[in-house]
């Protein structure tokens, strides 16, 4: 077993909107750091970036040596999860990935501490970060899950252009100085508009709304679950916004389910309406809470739920989720960072 007194941390991606979200995150956590190295494609590799007043420089991810890391926190795209990953588990290096390629695997756990931490233990040298959407719904729907057990979710999402990283950023601002559409991410501009996900065909679901469905089935253990989703990107740079209505097989009162979500960590409520008062995506920007609020019954159903939630999709919905994994594991089973069956031989 490797010495268990500090962390030996290598960040896949460091460059990009999450990579660096990763490091911002980390310098207020309680991990004991006594390694830490960057790591991009060779495009990148050369880039300085401060951690801690100290200067660090990003070094070539084909040059990587994950023998000297316990853990690896990647968020580089599906790609280099698939080929680097299985490395990292080879030389005994805990993954922790945001990318998409993992987290349906069967033998990958996708985790939010405050859901499903549990999960974490199975781990078989990999742990996946959910999609950023599917993260602030599950810690919402947890709860209600709990107390009232959930028969059936609708969702329809408002997702900040920061989702789609840096390049998405830079289309809406580019798109606001000069008035001329950017063609990345869609041919349709995003500025003063809205864009849908990738759509495959006629009548289909976008990948996004295909990832909400699967992953929270997942994440709550409700293969069936009754789940379908609406996503669309808005002119929004940080903060995903969500519009959620729940059927529920309990009856309950809505001062019940504020007090449920009052009680449940990670949540903030704010629900004053009539003084205007309700989450927004730049109330909640460089936060890591999810904030719930225009909590109301459904007059069209029986047991029928609706809320609003709002979360900062690059904070919670991707860097602080991912090492909110590796604090809970430190604090509770540091033993499972650094000795593992591996899902790899």
């Amino acid at each position: 077993m490797k010495k268990s007194e500090t962390l030996r941390i290598a960040i896949v991606g460091a460059t990009g909107l999450v990579g660096r979200t990763f490091l911002k995150v980390l310098e207020n956590s309680f991990i004991p750091i006594a390694k830490l190295d960057l790591f991009a494609t060779s495009r990148s590799a050369g880039t300085s970036i401060v951690f801690k007043n100290k200067e660090l420089i990003v070094q070539d991810i084909k040059n990587i040596n994950f023998a000297n890391y316990d853990v690896a926190l990647f968020s580089a795209g599906k790609d280099a999860s698939k080929e680097f990953a299985p490395l990292a588990v080879k030389n005994g290096t805990l993954v922790i990935d945001n990318g998409s390629y993992w987290r349906m695997h069967p033998q990958v756990p996708l985790v939010v501490p405050e859901v499903n931490f549990e999960d974490a233990f199975k781990h078989k040298g990999i742990i996946a970060n959910p999609n950023c959407s599917t993260i602030q719904l599950v810690v919402a729907l947890k709860p209600i899950e709990n107390k009232f057990k959930i028969r059936k979710v609708e969702v329809s999402t408002y997702q900040a252009i920061s989702g789609a990283g840096q390049k998405g950023i830079n289309k809406l601002l580019k798109e606001i100085e000069t008035g001329v559409p950017v063609d990345t991410l869609s041919k349709h501009p995003i500025a003063y508009n809205i864009n849908f996900h990738t759509i495959q065909s006629k009548f289909g679901f976008s990948e996004e709304e295909i990832k909400i469905i699967n992953e929270t089935r997942k994440i709550l253990h409700r293969k069936n679950l009754k789940i379908s989703a609406t996503c669309v990107r808005i002119p929004v740079l940080v903060g995903h916004s969500e519009a959620v209505s729940v059927i529920t097989k309990n009856e309950f009162s809505l001062e019940e389910v504020e007090e449920v979500w009052r009680q449940s960590p990670g949540i903030i409520i704010v629900d004053d309406p009539q003084n205007e008062e309700y989450p927004t995506p730049k109330m909640v920007e460089g936060t890591d809470s999810v904030h719930i609020g225009r909590i109301r019954r459904n007059p069209a159903e029986k047991n029928g739920l609706m809320f609003w939630v709002v979360a900062d999709n690059v904070r919670k919905g991707a860097a602080t989720n991912a090492i909110q994994i590796l604090e809970h594991l430190w604090k509770v089973a540091p033993e499972r960072i650094f000795s593992f069956q591996k899902m790899f031989k």
